[in-house]
């Protein structure tokens, strides 16, 4: 596994917001982890990242626990998409992108013709290359969350940890950003994400953390976690899962909620 997490709990202060914390992924894999609002989403990626100390347990990258490591040791490893970033000034797309490779420079450097090489190739991978010129934050949600993605892997990380890359995106912005998702793993990258929609599991995943909201966690293939019972459990509303064969053995799943 390149990606573990071993009975963790984390929280703030002397608070505990989750407990004996367990999951893991290979490189190419996708973890969908799903679960109401304030169940510790947010929370457990903050641990994960460093952002947040351990309250027990721990994280490993490659089998090697990572909590010795600088904060550049693990930005050059984990790359992180936040869920909203506004930065303070009207940067261009080429600049947020850019300030991807804080992690590989000097303590007072600045960007290399290498780094801003890297971050168009960033740009053009996710095939935005033609917003490179363009303001920051006159862009659209949609476009700036591919920004934000441009961004990680400017880092040229092994891991990739994505909070909500869907929310507040209309439904096409959602499908695109899914498919980049699917194509960055293809190319070996492992990705964490977590989602407020079910159907993501089923859509890219493979494999589903549902963390419900006694905090119990259920990890598995989506066929397995994704079920009428544990949704009803983490959200508390009756859910449908719909199955439709669209060829062969392929066949489409889809979270329907039943209103009373």
């Amino acid at each position: 596994m390149i990606f573990e997490v071993k009975n963790v709990d984390c929280g703030y202060g002397s608070t505990r917001i989750l407990r004996d914390i367990s999951l893991s992924i290979e490189s190419g894999g996708i973890l969908c982890l799903l679960g109401p609002n304030g169940v510790g989403k947010t929370t457990l990626f903050k641990s994960m990242l460093g952002f947040l100390k351990l309250k027990a347990g721990n994280v490993f990258v490659n089998g090697e626990n990572i909590d010795a490591w600088s904060i550049k040791k693990i930005a050059r490893t984990i790359g992180y998409v936040p869920q909203v970033h506004t930065p303070p000034f009207p940067f261009t797309v080429l600049d947020v992108v850019t300030m991807g490779r804080v992690a590989h420079m000097g303590l007072f450097g600045t960007p290399s013709q290498k780094d801003i090489n890297v971050a168009e190739n960033a740009l053009e991978r996710l095939g935005i290359s033609d917003f490179r010129d363009r303001i920051y934050t006159e862009i659209s949600g949609g476009e700036r969350q591919m920004v934000l993605i441009a961004r990680a892997l400017a880092q040229n990380p092994k891991i990739l940890i994505m909070d909500e890359p869907t929310a507040n995106l209309d439904f096409g912005n959602q499908i695109r950003v899914l498919t980049q998702i699917k194509a960055l793993a293809a190319d070996g990258m492992a990705i964490i994400m977590t989602s407020h929609f079910p159907d993501h599991a089923f859509l890219c995943s493979t494999e589903v953390a549902l963390l419900k909201r006694d905090s119990s966690l259920i990890v598995g293939i989506a066929e397995n976690v994704v079920t009428e019972e544990n949704l009803k459990a983490a959200y508390g509303v009756d859910i449908r899962i719909i199955r439709e064969c669209i060829g062969g053995n392929d066949w489409l799943k889809s979270c329907v909620p039943v209103l009373s």
